[in-house]
């Protein structure tokens, strides 16, 4: 019996919110399940700010994970307690209440599905 040798994949997805439109962070490929293990959120402006961040599944279907999340000046915010499993087609979508103040760094790990 022979056996299916699949592999996952690491992957860091970084976006700098240089407006304040909604942005895709990360979008789940074809034939696979992500786990987002970390999304940090980092302010750099020395003011605070709110996040929105969103996933839109592949149906367009808009799910709201956070919804004006305080981000406090110079600081770093690690939004997941846990991690976030993600399907395939699934977009991982960010977005700054002021434009060019925060920067967001998510973790992912991929897999065949």
């Amino acid at each position: 019996m022979s056996t299916i040798q699949t592999s996952s994949a690491l992957r860091v997805a970084r976006v700098d919110l240089t407006t304040t439109n909604n942005t895709t962070l990360y979008t789940v490929p074809n034939r696979y399940d992500s786990i987002v293990e970390s999304i940090i959120v980092s302010e750099d402006s020395g003011n605070a700010d709110t996040i929105n961040v969103t996933i839109t599944d592949a149906d367009s279907a808009v799910f709201n994970l956070f919804k004006v999340k305080s981000i406090s000046a110079n600081g770093t915010v690690e939004l997941l307690s846990r991690d976030l499993l993600l399907t395939a087609g699934d977009i991982l979508k960010v977005q700054a209440a002021t434009a060019n103040r925060l920067h967001v760094v998510a973790s992912i790990t991929e897999i065949p599905s």
